[in-house]
């Protein structure tokens, strides 16, 4: 939605009279922030300005500013908080507009700050114009172009509201000069709810006890959670926890769910989707009843819609009820915030009667085990030459010895779908990627404002050579603040998953998917005051890791990995969740899975 500011509810006006851009800041104070994102231009200097008169935000000076708008969905991912981006007008707003998609497709809530021409020259074609608030009408949750200095406030009070409730996502604000550099008065945050946009996040009881009966009536369950329980704060994750185990179900995590469920517990199935694991996507296809909390049914995870789960009841609890039934008919649909869904499940699981099939549920971890015997994410590390899943392993179990907090952002490709695949995440909030839109450059300037999250934590950009260079200037970035982020390339001279398409698909025509002409890493690295480190032996890549955890500051790690390697499982485009293809060598190649849950091979 967008919207020319209307008059939006009105808090306590206060004695201060402060100009457009103190009134700003005042705004952002007042709602927690301390740190913005930003590249200045001429429609933003009053805030500059006014920036350099305070100390209680701080502002980080970005290369760009698609990757500002990256850097604060970083850091709201790992914080909860909302993050925000200052950019100018024109190319600037135009250049945040990846970064708007990216985090309206993954629901991460910012707020970007736009500079626009002064009032009286908007449409004019003047210096440095663009329609902001058309241009990012469907790239936000909500915008905004304020005109009156006197709603100015509220403007900014309302915009965090709308982007932090319901189903969260990015707002923003488009400021005239004029608007900033004028003077009205400081409007504090309303204490009361807004009037009109109030999502619903307690849950039906009828809802939640129909979902109940279904789920103790099953004969072969599974809970499927996404990205909207790690939306829901730790505490959802924590019920998450509670419900599955306590419940005896598999459980399986979207791309954007993992660390949901720790991924070393027992009913843990693995991510599903298009490279999810073998055990995780024949569960969905095979369940006679499915918990859908926090997930879209997007069709990484469907597959041909008309062959998804075929034999199943199905559950959809979202905050957004416009989610519910868009892509796959539901038989209960719960409106609600996934954790007060979750608890409400939890209460209703113990107050309801009926007893659940104990005996029925063991034989469908029977089967399930039977699929997990597939070993669907096995490879085998011979020789010298690195295989890109031994390299994230290793890195994973080194990490997991040391002991620190860690968190992991992605580029887009391969290497990302191996990083979901064998790194494993037991908290919530350490996992960062691009999955909605899939954009390549978002890791490094996610993985900088994971670090100005939590200075003292361990960030690692797991990268692809291709990737990587989308926004490598934000290495500028890491050496001006100083900031230990380490890149870790998995370097295969290819735009990876492209070529393994062109592989499968397309005939081994592998048209401009060679990544010619590739920068030296190391030397790169080290012009940017960084450390550089190149590993091509499978036997110096303990070494490697080690020594790039061990450095201090920013590094790079150029991992030269097998180049014709593929991510396996897959399920190839147009096909159904249980039309896998298998990793050479694996019985059956393509695999599959009826109705009652027995396999084809």
């Amino acid at each position: 939605m967008s919207a020319t500011l209307q008059t939006p509810p009105q808090g306590h006006e206060t004695a201060r009279t402060m100009t457009g851009a103190e009134i700003v800041l005042q705004a952002l104070k007042d709602q927690g922030v301390e740190v913005i994102f930003g590249y200045p231009g001429g429609a933003v200097l009053p805030l500059y300005d006014a920036l350099f008169q305070q100390n209680a935000i701080r502002h980080i000076l970005v290369r760009h500013e698609q990757a500002a708008v990256h850097a604060a969905e970083g850091y709201a991912r790992s914080t909860g908080k909302v993050g925000v981006v200052l950019v100018t007008s024109g190319p600037g707003a135009t250049n945040a507009v990846t970064g708007l998609v990216d985090a309206l497709m993954d629901s991460i809530p910012v707020i970007c700050l736009t500079g626009q021409v002064p009032t009286h020259l908007i449409g004019n074609d003047a210096f440095q114009e663009a329609d902001t608030t058309g241009i990012t009408r469907p790239a936000t949750k909500h915008n905004y172009l304020v005109k009156d200095i006197r709603k100015l406030a509220s403007t900014v009070h309302e915009a965090f509201y709308v982007s932090k409730n319901g189903r969260p996502g990015p707002v923003v604000i488009d400021l005239p000069k004029d608007i900033l550099i004028g003077k009205g008065p400081y409007t504090e945050a309303p204490q009361t709810p807004h009037r009109s946009y109030r999502p619903q996040t307690e849950p039906d009881a009828r809802a939640i006890r129909d979902a109940v009966a279904l789920l103790k009536g099953a004969k072969r369950p599974i809970v499927y959670a996404g990205g909207g329980v790690i939306n829901a704060g730790p505490e959802a994750s924590r019920l998450l926890g509670e419900f599955v185990r306590m419940t005896g179900m598999p459980c399986t995590n979207t791309l954007m769910g993992l660390g949901a469920y720790p991924s070393t517990d027992p009913q843990f199935l693995g991510m599903l989707g298009m490279h999810g694991t073998y055990e995780a996507n024949l569960a969905m296809h095979g369940c006679d009843v499915m918990l859908n909390i926090g997930a879209r049914f997007d069709d990484r995870v469907t597959g041909r819609l008309n062959a998804f789960s075929p034999g199943s009841k199905k559950i959809h609890a979202d905050i957004d009820p416009s989610s519910i039934n868009k892509n796959v008919k539901v038989d209960v649909a719960v409106v609600g915030d996934a954790g007060r869904v979750l608890a409400a499940m939890i209460e209703a699981w113990k107050q309801d009667g009926q007893q659940q099939d104990r005996g029925a549920l063991a034989g469908w971890w029977r089967q399930i085990d039977e699929w997990r015997g597939k070993s669907c994410l096995h490879y085998v590390q011979e020789g010298s030459i690195i295989k890109p899943q031994h390299a994230v392993k290793r890195l994973y179990e080194i990490t997991r010895e040391m002991g620190r907090d860690t968190f992991i952002t992605t580029e887009v490709g391969q290497h990302q779908m191996w990083a979901a695949q064998y790194f494993g995440f037991e908290q919530p909030n350490r996992w960062m990627t691009s999955g909605g839109l899939g954009t390549m450059g978002y890791g490094l300037p996610a993985a900088m404002g994971v670090q100005i999250a939590h200075p003292d934590a361990l960030v690692i950009d797991i990268a692809g050579e291709a990737s990587i260079l989308m926004n490598i200037q934000e290495m500028g970035t890491l050496a001006q603040y100083r900031l230990p982020v380490k890149v870790f390339i998995l370097n295969n001279e290819y735009m990876g998953m492209v070529r393994q398409w062109q592989e499968l698909l397309h005939g081994s025509r592998y048209s401009e998917s060679y990544s010619a002409a590739l920068p030296d890493f190391v030397k790169l690295a080290e012009s940017f005051h960084a450390r550089g480190i190149r590993v091509t032996r499978a036997e110096d890549l303990d070494a490697g890791i080690r020594e790039m955890l061990a450095h201090p500051g920013p590094v790079i790690a150029d991992i030269a990995v097998a180049k014709d390697e593929n991510c396996f499982p897959m399920i190839p485009s147009g096909a159904a969740h249980n039309e896998m293809i298998l990793a050479p060598g694996q019985t059956g190649g393509v695999a599959g899975v009826t109705d009652e849950g027995k396999v084809l091979v």
